[in-house]
C-alpha cells in the first residue's frame, strides 16, 4: 500500500502546482501584453467619463465666444475715435480670438487633472497595474487629452472668430472673412495652441503630481508672468513678451504684424518647443518615479 500511495501523492503534488502556474500566469501574461491600444481605450473611457471634462469643453466654447463678443463690440465703438497710427495698427483677429487667455487656462487645468486626479485618488496604482509600461500609459494619456483639446481648440477659435467678425462688423470696424489666410491661420493655429497648452497642463501635473500646485503654476505660466510682464525691467519684459511660451505661442493669432515679436509660427515653434521639453522631462520622472 505504501508503494501505491506514493505516486498518488506525487501527482497531486505535481497537479495542484501546475493548476497554480496556470492561474497565476495568464494574469502576468496579460498585463504584460497590454498594448497601446489597450491603455488609449482605457484613457479615452476615463477622461471621457470625468465630470471635469464636460465642464473645461463647455466652459472654454463659451468663453471663447464671449469674449469676442465682448472685445468686438467695445473695439467697434472706439475705433472710430483712434488716431490714424492706432488704426493701422488694429487688429481685428487678434480682437476677435482673445479668448484664448482663458481658454488656455482651461484646457491647461484639464490636462493637468488628467494625472493629478489619480494621483489624489491612488487610481494611478490599479493603472500601473493593469499597463506595467508607464512611458505607454503617459503616452494614452497624452494622445486622448490632444485630441479633445484639439477639437475644442478648433471649435473655439471658429466660433470666436465668427462671433466677434459680427461684432466689429455690426460697430462698422474692420473685420476679416474666412477666405483671408490670416484668418484659416489663426483658426488652425490656434486650435494647435490650445492643445499644446492642454500638453503643457499633463506635463505639469506629472511632474508636480499635487491638484492644488498644479493649478497655481499653470495661472502662474500662463496668466501671472504675461500680465506682469510690462512692468518688469526693460530687458526682461522684452525678452518675456517675445519668448515667453504662452506669449510666443499667442502669435499665432493675430494679424497684425509687429517686428519687436516673432512671427506667428515662429512663436507657435517655441511654444511647441518648450511643452516637448516638460514632456520629455515628465515621462523620464513618471517611469522612474514610485506611484
Amino acid at each position: 500500500m505504501g508503494k501505491t500511495l506514493t505516486p498518488v501523492r506525487t501527482r497531486t503534488r505535481g497537479t495542484f502546482a501546475q493548476t497554480r502556474r496556470r492561474r497565476t500566469t495568464p494574469a502576468r501574461e496579460d498585463a504584460g501584453r497590454a498594448r497601446f491600444r489597450h491603455a488609449l481605450r482605457a484613457e479615452w473611457i476615463k477622461v471621457r467619463t470625468m465630470r471635469s471634462t464636460l465642464y473645461v469643453v463647455l466652459g472654454t466654447l463659451l468663453t471663447g465666444g464671449g469674449l469676442a463678443a465682448l472685445n468686438g463690440s467695445s473695439a467697434g465703438d472706439e475705433f472710430a475715435a483712434m488716431t490714424a497710427a492706432d488704426k493701422l495698427a488694429f487688429d481685428p483677429l487678434s480682437t476677435s480670438l482673445k479668448g484664448y487667455i482663458l481658454a488656455q487656462v482651461t484646457v491647461a487645468l484639464l490636462g493637468g487633472m488628467v494625472i493629478t486626479a489619480e494621483y489624489g485618488s491612488r487610481t494611478v496604482v490599479s493603472t500601473l497595474s493593469a499597463v506595467p509600461h508607464r512611458s505607454r500609459v503617459l503616452a494614452a494619456k497624452a494622445a486622448v487629452l490632444a485630441s479633445i483639446a484639439l477639437v475644442t481648440g478648433w471649435a473655439t477659435t471658429f466660433s470666436g472668430f465668427l462671433v466677434g467678425r459680427a461684432a466689429l462688423k455690426g460697430a462698422g470696424a474692420p473685420h476679416l472673412t474666412l477666405s483671408d489666410p490670416h484668418a484659416v491661420r489663426a483658426i488652425l493655429g490656434g486650435g494647435l495652441f490650445l492643445a499644446l497648452a492642454g500638453l503643457m497642463g499633463l506635463a505639469a501635473g506629472t511632474l508636480i503630481r499635487s491638484t492644488t500646485s498644479t493649478v497655481t503654476t499653470l495661472f502662474a505660466t500662463l496668466l501671472i508672468v504675461p500680465a506682469f510682464g510690462p512692468a518688469l525691467p526693460a530687458p526682461l519684459s522684452d525678452w518675456t513678451a517675445k519668448y515667453w511660451p504662452p506669449s510666443a505661442g499667442a502669435q499665432i493669432m493675430t494679424g497684425y504684424r509687429d517686428p519687436a515679436l516673432l512671427t506667428p509660427w515662429a512663436g507657435l515653434a517655441v511654444m511647441a518647443g518648450s511643452v516637448a521639453v516638460l514632456l520629455a522631462a515628465a515621462f523620464l520622472t513618471f517611469r522612474k518615479r514610485d506611484a
